[in-house]
């Protein structure tokens, strides 16, 4: 999810604080009680006027830290690892700060920084040069780890334009690069077998947003960029992932639908998941989905013909999941909360 600018904050500051009379002095801040954070788990909306109940996580979810702002994940098969491509800070703090990390099977940290060892201001001298900004989606394919990153962002008059990068998994190295200009960020991405990118474009958010900027972006082979669908039935569409036939599917944070699309681009079914809010999404082989609420952090299981229904709860920030194979796990970033929460499938 997008992250608040200290100029956006600043001016919702503004808007909210009036200004002291001239020649008079400004009040004193009120006193404010020191408050620590609870235990994983999230605060549902309550009442108007109301904070609502903190409620803790599953049981059933563990988490581990040793991760900077993930937004999502991918499997490693030849290695039995999982790649976690961390935000790091943001590009007005520091740009050029993404760094991919490997974790072990049981959440430990086997590799802290793989891609992105080197600190920002060395990776321009690197042969081959090394940027990696603001990863959010991730997939691995043929041998090779895809990135939905973005340049730009760096002030306000640097426009931030989305960019897919592709590195060697063997490796590490930088492969190439595909320039979206249509998109100022991609928000999750899943490649077919011949190389064909599906990417979503989240677009406006809340109920007046323009359906317009909903969209699914289809990248060839060739690096050739266009529109594979754009609006209804999608709203803010953020997971994306192949089903076993190749059908495209792609889960929506503006509510609880999962849509599946030909390769054509025509709409096949609508399904939906137990929350709102959808991000990550996992397809396994007999056709069984799993879905991760990013706003209301339950996980949804969908298997085919029958109700969705809650696997986990409360898992906070519950981004773009991936399926670790090598322990039959879900692997969930938790983005603000620096950690992953591993859910054992049974």
């Amino acid at each position: 999810m997008p992250r608040l600018t200290l100029a956006a904050t600043a001016a919702l500051v503004a808007a909210v604080v009036p200004a002291p009379v001239a020649g008079q002095p400004a009040a004193p801040a009120s006193p404010q009680s020191y408050v620590v954070g609870n235990p994983l788990g999230v605060t549902p909306p309550g009442p108007t006027g109301s904070a609502g109940r903190f409620e803790p996580m599953s049981a059933n979810a563990k988490v581990y830290g040793g991760i900077v702002n993930a937004e999502s994940c991918a499997y490693d098969a030849a290695r039995g690892l999982v790649v976690v491509p961390n935000r790091g800070a943001g590009q007005r703090a520091q740009a050029n700060d993404g760094f991919v990390s490997l974790v072990n099977h049981d959440g430990s940290v086997h590799t802290a920084r793989w891609i992105g060892v080197q600190p920002p201001m060395a990776r321009r001298t690197l042969t081959p040069p090394l940027t990696l900004n603001d990863p959010f989606g991730s997939d691995i394919a043929g041998g090779v780890l895809y990135l939905a990153d973005s340049d730009g962002n760096t002030g306000p008059d640097d426009p931030r334009v989305a960019v897919i990068r592709r590195f060697d998994l063997r490796t590490g190295a930088p492969a190439g690069e595909v320039r979206v200009a249509q998109a100022q960020w991609l928000n999750d991405l899943a490649v077919a077998r011949d190389g064909t990118i599906y990417a979503t474009r989240t677009g406006d958010f809340g109920p007046s947003g323009n359906p317009a900027t909903w969209q699914v972006l289809k990248v060839a082979p060739d690096g050739a960029v266009s529109v594979f669908a754009e609006g209804a039935p999608l709203r803010m569409p953020n997971g994306i992932a192949l089903d076993p036939r190749g059908d495209v599917v792609v889960a929506n944070s503006g509510d609880s639908a999962v849509v599946t699309f030909s390769p054509a681009g025509r709409v096949l079914r609508t399904e939906f998941a137990a929350q709102a809010g959808s991000d990550g999404l996992v397809i396994m082989p007999d056709g069984t989905k799993y879905v991760s609420s990013v706003f209301q952090g339950g996980v949804s299981r969908m298997r085919p013909g029958r109700p969705a229904e809650l696997i986990a709860r409360n898992i906070p920030s519950a981004a773009s999941m991936c399926y670790d194979a090598g322990a039959n796990q879900l692997v969930i970033p938790m983005n603000e909360q620096n950690g992953l929460a591993l859910i054992t499938l049974r």
